[in-house]
């Protein structure tokens, strides 16, 4: 590497966030603390090899297998832990995710096994509420489920948790890489892929790194570009930052997309994330500072180098990437929409409609439910969120009812494209 200048950090006001976050006065986090051998691991590699990356930083910090966040016992996702996912929030999300698969299933004429492979698995929220509505459905016989998780804990948690609803049959056996029709799976996954950080200065691009400063601390200094694909990734987008303009950049989707394609020979890849085309991801005024933000105990902050081992880090995912990295993995776009547009197209008015009907629902089950249903449906909130759909040797013409709803530019009025 080239030298390096030591710069003020430029993270301006915390917006634009996991919408999920509870809206409770902030928890003490003095006790929360830092994995300090994880943290030392990480000094001793800067010492040595000078300023580290922010992504190998960030991949440190949440992979390491010891002391990474992600590979950790403790709870993460859900309502124990540091921030909800969908699946934590409501069974109905899983519920929903189950009409698309049974429709991806009878659009590739029933083959059987159908494999439903989902990446970043956790204890099984997803995959509890996913086979439990597919049981009820023609599909129950040939479903097998697939978790993909980075922590052998989470994959044991997992199976206890299908044993105890009577679902553990569904688990496919068998290698993790062989090749199956179905549906490939990811939410909110993307938006944890390691990212590099860049700022754009007067006499060009500069990546953020990570150095050690006199008193041991992390302190953030600007290099050259650890990679020309930094400066590439932004002009096959057409992305001019504006001067003094941080951002991320996730050169890692990629890899992980031809990956997590690679075994599926036909069927779908449903990625569920927030994040934004390239035009509006990198805005030189809404988003100058860029989408960098810590979790931890559902609260929120600015600072990456805090609780390090013990704090989720993630970016705003670039949706144009995607769409590039899985059209270069050999998958075909069949559309990009909102979580609130996917989840009415599956018909989830109808679903509330009937659970509210039906006499076994208490006032408490509704009342969950409809509050549940206001934070998945509000763009404001994770209705926002994107479902990008791709297809492999998907049957023309073809639809997809999580396709099959758009709202206008309000958000107001409802309708249905011919």
């Amino acid at each position: 590497m080239v030298g390096h200048r030591k710069r003020a950090r430029s993270i301006g006001p915390v917006t634009d966030l996991r919408p999920e976050l509870r809206r409770e006065p902030p928890t003490d986090l003095s006790d929360v603390g830092e994995d300090a051998a994880l943290v030392e691991r990480i000094r001793d590699g800067i010492r040595r090899d000078g300023p580290m990356p922010f992504a190998r930083f960030m991949d440190l910090a949440l992979y390491h297998p010891d002391g990474g966040y992600y590979r950790s016992s403790d709870t993460r996702p859900g309502r124990g832990g540091d921030f909800l996912t969908a699946p934590e929030l409501h069974p109905i999300f899983g519920e929903m995710l189950a009409r698309a698969v049974v429709q991806a299933w009878d659009r590739l004429e029933r083959p059987d096994p159908f494999v439903v492979a989902e990446h970043g698995a956790g204890e099984g929220a997803l995959a509890t509420s996913l086979l439990d509505a597919v049981r009820q459905t023609p599909l129950a016989a040939a479903i097998r489920y697939r978790p993909v998780e980075v922590d052998d804990r989470r994959l044991r948690a997992l199976r206890d948790r299908l044993e105890a609803a009577g679902l553990a049959d569904r688990l496919e056996s068998g290698r993790a890489d062989a090749p199956f029709d179905g549906v490939v799976l990811g939410n909110e996954v993307l938006d944890a892929l390691p990212v590099h950080r860049v700022r754009r200065f007067d006499d060009g691009l500069r990546e953020l790194a990570v150095d050690v400063g006199p008193d041991g601390a992390f302190a953030e200094v600007d290099i050259a570009p650890t990679t020309p694909a930094l400066a590439v990734r932004l002009a096959a987008e057409g992305v001019e930052l504006a001067d003094g303009q941080t951002t991320e950049i996730c050169l890692a989707l990629d890899d992980w997309i031809a990956r997590a394609a690679a075994p599926l020979r036909r069927g779908l890849m449903v990625l569920i994330d927030y994040g934004a085309p390239a035009a509006e991801l990198y805005d030189p005024i809404r988003r100058r500072d860029g989408t960098l933000r810590a979790y931890v105990r559902h609260q929120v902050h600015d600072d990456p180098y805090r609780f390090v081992g013990r704090q989720d880090l993630t970016a705003h995912v670039d949706v144009t990437a995607v769409e590039r990295a899985a059209v270069a993995a050999g998958l075909m776009t069949l559309g990009i929409t909102t979580q609130a547009e996917a989840l009415m197209g599956l018909g989830i008015e109808e679903r509330l409609r009937e659970i509210q009907a039906d006499a076994a629902t208490t006032f408490e089950d509704y009342t969950l439910l409809r509050s549940a249903l206001v934070r998945l449906l509000d763009p404001a909130a994770m209705g926002r969120f994107r479902f990008m759909v791709f297809g492999r040797d998907w049957p023309a013409g073809a639809g997809l009812d999580l396709l099959s709803y758009r709202l206008d530019d309000r958000g107001t009025q409802r309708m249905r494209p011919r």
